[in-house]
């Protein structure tokens, strides 16, 4: 890499922005930071700005951008402050900016990330809702304004890896047989059933490999991240359900595999660091340092592999029977999760009533036809009405 790719952050504060930072910190000949987003960390924000100078800071709400503006004009900072979902879509269509980091989490990523590719952007996608809500819209949207996609979620990533360098969505013409995705478990993999119903979320968010978010960790913990990352692999890698595999390998250090009709498997091994897949994606089709230590194999000494339990999992169910209907299903699915990883969290309904909820909803609702991005957010509008009515008549 010679020329400098031009970089705005959507979602700067969260976990994958501040490693995509950490990567840019490393490479200062390589990156610019343009643009900068989040939802309400002011404080951060500003040390983000302190220490990258971008020429635009957005925040969601207006009363956070006001008291961010404040905070830019003390410390002398020349960063234009802006707010709202527009405001995101200005930021990631930016003429001058080359990459767009899209890793705001939720269905509020949506918008900002269709912006980036109908602007032609290189998207490296960290945002699962995309995908999982709009998933033919936006790959259409890619191809139609030549977009180039790269998924930064580590197993996406790894796949990606995995692939042959000219792989052009055909499995069969590819010789590819089944993908092989690999899921930790999260820390209820080897707990009694019975007692699933007293998780509190602290224990739920206590991930033992990885370090995210408390929405991200509940997920994981549920395993619907692992469901939600088998829809998002059907649409990068044109995959039928019944050609993505779960696998749960508690070490976390393969990150996922390709299994091909001769026999070979080809993975992508690492240490359990976002920084991985976000610097191959940032210097792709180069490799560039991305921080991440050397995997010690000798410590690791010996990798584990089940096969997930539908009755100790049942939102990984729940997902593929959303990816095998379709439609509106896969959005209703995200939707009524994110109601009930919420609930969970305020501790207003039990860890085992999340998987209730969704399938309320998905059945409440049922299959609608999708055709375009207005129909994907009624969608969502819609199975998080029905959820919180659910949740109404369990309390």
């Amino acid at each position: 890499m010679k020329k400098i790719r031009y970089l705005t952050i959507l979602g700067a504060t969260g976990s994958i922005g501040e490693s995509t930072l950490d990567v840019v910190s490393r490479h200062p000949d390589l990156f610019e930071v343009v643009a900068l987003t989040a939802n309400n960390n002011i404080e951060k924000m500003l040390d983000q700005c302190r220490r990258f100078n971008p020429r635009f800071a957005v925040m969601l709400a207006p009363e956070q951008a006001e008291r961010l503006q404040q905070a830019i004009i003390r410390n002398g900072l020349d960063t234009t402050v802006l707010s709202g979902v527009e405001s995101l879509e200005k930021v990631a269509s930016l003429p001058d900016v080359d990459v767009v980091m899209a890793a705001i989490v939720g269905a509020a990523g949506i918008r900002p990330t269709f912006a980036a590719a109908k602007a032609g952007k290189l998207v490296l996608l960290a945002n699962k809702e995309t995908l999982v809500m709009a998933g033919r819209i936006f790959m259409d949207m890619v191809k139609e304004h030549s977009a180039i996609l790269l998924p930064i979620d580590s197993e996406h990533n790894a796949i990606h890896q995995s692939l042959p360098h000219d792989f052009d969505g055909s499995l069969q013409e590819k010789g590819i047989r089944r993908i092989l995705l690999t899921a930790s478990g999260g820390p209820f993999r080897n707990a009694s059933l019975d007692s699933l119903a007293h998780v509190t979320p602290a224990q739920a968010c206590a991930h033992p490999n990885w370090d995210m978010g408390r929405k991200i960790s509940v997920d994981s913990a549920t395993m619907m991240n692992k469901g939600l990352e088998v829809i998002e692999a059907h649409w990068l890698f044109n995959a039928a359900s019944e050609n993505i595999q779960v696998v749960i390998h508690p070490q976390s250090v393969i990150h996922s595999m390709v299994e091909y009709i001769d026999g070979s498997v080809l993975a992508q091994l690492g240490n359990p660091d976002m920084r991985t897949p976000i610097a191959h994606a940032m210097g792709y089709p180069e490799r560039i340092e991305s921080g991440v230590a050397s995997l010690n194999m000798f410590e690791v000494a010996h990798l584990d592999f089940e096969k997930p339990d539908f009755k100790r999992f049942p939102c990984l169910r729940l997902a593929y029977e959303a990816l095998d209907m379709g439609d509106n299903m896969p959005a209703v699915l995200n939707a009524a999760n994110e109601i009930a990883v919420e609930s969970f969290l305020e501790e207003k309904m039990p860890f085992t009533a999340i998987p209730v909820m969704i399938e309320h909803v998905m059945n409440t609702l049922g299959q609608e036809t999708i055709h375009s991005l207005s129909d994907v957010l009624k969608a969502d509008s819609a199975a998080r009405d029905a959820a919180h009515d659910w949740l109404n008549t369990f309390r």
